[in-house]
């Protein structure tokens, strides 16, 4: 699948670029409007930002703030533009200063927490001018780290409920109703996996119901592609998936993809397929770590529990609408153990796969 892919990737990047210019096509008429979309602008490429980017909000000040600490990052890989960064501090501390603004998303029995976060967030704000005023650059990233973790809970906090139902023909498959937590222990140390089933219910729940299952424990990475891919959960013996006890049957995965401005996920059909050239996933394939369902090449509906990371190199898929994006279900991003990831090869092995938060919103088929 992926020699494939990898080398229709090298070949159509051209191809596409004259098929963008003969359109038409702009960068800013790429993003449609959503309650879960990115930003205009140059594309994400951090795992976190496009979780936070993909929850079912809209409030537009925890945004603004949210952006604002974002580019921080951004500038100080632009030379350490001080004078930017400082106006970025500035427009966070003008949202915080009106906070009735952000708790107006927030049910009222979770606003006394948020408030609480809010408070903290104004601590750190201040504390984030101080070390600019000093150009102290690697504690700015980690104040700013963390601010965002705040910012992350409030914007969790926002959500009312799931946003859609699934499909009445897929409630056989296991559903993650919410988000989820895993951490992987491997041979080389920890790997950290937030998965979304805000986006992918199903493609999440498939994979969060057998990591409880203990399926991927001791299993090995199969393939691996310098800044490409890294993939396993084939089990042993003939069987390329999991055959579920109950039926005895192997547990086909359809293909799964939410794109900004929809209500609910396409099934079943690549975004190519479907005519959609130039929408965007609300999860796309922009950054490093990013989790995503494999698959037979000629089966859209055909993966099961095989899955591989998607190792970012820029020069091959660059971020912003890569010949991956729609074809291929993400189902969430790598949050903790880049450095780990990066070193992973074919033959390391998963030691144990364990869901340390979410467990709660797996829901178990309703019918067989």
């Amino acid at each position: 699948m992926f020699n494939f892919l990898k080398f229709w990737l090298k070949n159509s990047l051209m191809t596409i670029l004259l098929v963008a210019i003969f359109l038409g096509i702009t960068t800013s008429g790429w993003t449609p409007s959503s309650n879960a979309a990115l930003p205009a602008g140059n594309a994400i490429t951090d795992g976190k930002a496009l979780l936070r980017y993909a929850l079912p909000i809209n409030n537009k000040p925890v945004r603004q703030l949210q952006a604002s600490l974002e580019d921080i990052s951004a500038q100080l890989r632009a030379n350490r533009r001080w004078g930017a960064i400082s106006k970025d501090i500035s427009q966070a501390s003008r949202i915080l200063d009106k906070p009735s603004q952000i708790l107006t998303s927030v049910p009222e029995e979770r606003q006394p927490q948020a408030e609480a976060w809010i408070t903290e967030l104004k601590s750190g704000v201040g504390k984030l001018q101080e070390l600019a005023n000093v150009k102290d650059k690697e504690h700015i990233l980690q104040e700013r780290a963390k601010l965002l973790n705040l910012v992350t809970q409030i914007e969790e906090s926002m959500v009312k409920g799931f946003p859609f139902e699934v499909p009445v023909q897929y409630s056989y498959l296991p559903q993650l109703k919410g988000r989820a937590t895993v951490e992987f222990k491997t041979n080389k140390g920890n790997l950290t996996l937030v998965v979304d089933g805000y986006s992918a219910p199903v493609t999440a729940g498939n994979f969060v119901d057998l990591v409880q299952r203990g399926f991927y424990n001791g299993l090995e990475f199969t393939r691996s592609e310098e800044s490409y891919v890294l993939q396993t959960g084939d089990p042993p013996g003939k069987e390329a998936g999991f055959i579920d006890p109950k039926t005895n049957e192997y547990r086909a995965i359809p293909l799964e993809i939410l794109v900004e401005g929809d209500k609910e996920p396409t099934y079943g059909i690549t975004l190519e397929e479907a005519g959609r050239y130039i929408d965007m996933p609300v999860l796309p394939f922009s950054a490093f770590g990013a989790l995503a369902m494999a698959r037979p090449e000629s089966e859209v509906n055909g993966g099961s529990s095989q899955f591989f990371f998607f190792l970012f190199e820029p020069e091959l898929t660059p971020a912003g609408r890569n010949l991956l994006d729609g074809r291929y279900a993400i189902f969430g991003y790598l949050t903790e153990g880049k450095e780990i990831l990066d070193q992973l090869k074919a033959g390391d092995k998963i030691e144990s796969a364990t869901v340390i938060q979410g467990i709660e919103n797996l829901v178990e088929p309703q019918s067989a």
